[in-house]
């Protein structure tokens, strides 16, 4: 299936690197819809971004609103990198309206099950895709997969996990569990996806308002990256290597792999188990794990993404 062909939903929590999945999704592949979920900020904030992300994009996909909490927990938030509204840093505006609905996971169910062979793509926490994984078990068999944002072998919330599955451990258990494809795009890919100050400038010597938001949106994404750490020379652009993993494979460095999610542990709630073992005793692989990135040319299709974007 070529991109052009591939047919996804975007499950997210905007967040800046989120509106830059949306971007790559739209320019690359048939987005039927965008479900908001509550992670980055609280979920009136992300819908009220997705909403934004799709205007300024002049997208005619309708936007669902979903899961305002974890399966199990209490909210969390991640206000210290994306700021109190989720996309702080430019000035955007105002949403044309409201959601279509606030049923995102009965979008998604009706969805997929209308038509065979939908990606889903989450880049939060992945409460909207369980709740629909449980409430309707044959969306397993009719998904063409699940490529997501989250994990790795090293955390960002914790020092064991990554903020996408510490958010919802009980949520990713159960995806990383569904039986079908899965792509995970952790921390050790997207740390090495930078929006260093040269890329940066990249953006904003584009024409256009959009180039101009999306150039100050990655200035203060960036800023708290580099603030917070000793040697980050940029925000890491996470999400919209959950997007690219499909539509561009080429860029990329994979391994398959058993993964697990621990749900349990005081220090490691969230964190993805690699099984990296060689043994013959491992279970057989349920992730395809990306390892590595060509950064220079994935970047050029975020930026060929905003060029080709109508101003």
């Amino acid at each position: 299936m070529s991109p052009a062909q591939l047919s996804v939903i975007v499950d997210c929590d905007p967040g800046h690197d989120d509106a830059i999945a949306i971007l790559v999704a739209a320019r690359n592949t048939n987005l039927l819809g965008i479900t908001t979920v509550a992670g980055n900020a609280p979920l009136d904030a992300t819908t009220r971004n997705a909403i934004i992300v799709r205007d300024l994009l002049q997208l005619v996909c309708p936007v669902h609103s979903g899961a305002n909490r974890p399966l199990t927990r209490p909210p969390r938030h991640a206000d210290y990198v994306h700021g109190e509204s989720g996309m702080d840093g430019a000035d955007l505006p105002e949403p044309s309206g409201p959601p279509a609905s606030h049923d995102a996971v009965g979008f998604i169910i009706d969805t997929c099950r209308a038509e065979e062979g939908i990606w889903l793509v989450p880049t939060g926490p992945l409460t909207n895709i369980a709740l629909a994984l449980r409430a309707a078990p044959d969306l397993a068999s009719r998904i063409g997969g699940i490529s997501l944002m989250g994990g790795g072998t090293f955390g960002n919330r914790t020092a064991a996990a990554e903020f996408n599955l510490w958010c919802d451990p009980e949520a990713a258990h159960m995806v990383f569990s569904y039986g079908g494809p899965l792509i995970m795009s952790g921390l050790d890919v997207t740390h090495q996806f930078q929006a260093v100050p040269e890329r940066v400038d990249m953006i904003r010597a584009l024409p256009g308002r959009l180039a101009a938001v999306l150039a100050d949106l990655f200035e203060f994404f960036s800023g708290t990256y580099t603030t917070r750490h000793h040697h980050i020379l940029g925000a890491p652009v996470h999400d919209p290597i959950a997007v690219l993993a499909l539509t561009h494979p080429q860029l990329f460095q994979r391994k398959l792999a058993h993964v697990q999610i621990e749900t349990q542990g005081r220090l490691t709630s969230g964190m993805t188990i690699i099984d990296q073992r060689d043994l013959r005793e491992v279970l057989d692989a349920n992730c395809d794990w990306i390892t590595g990135i060509d950064a220079d040319a994935a970047w050029q299709v975020v930026v060929e993404a905003v060029a080709s974007t109508p101003t």
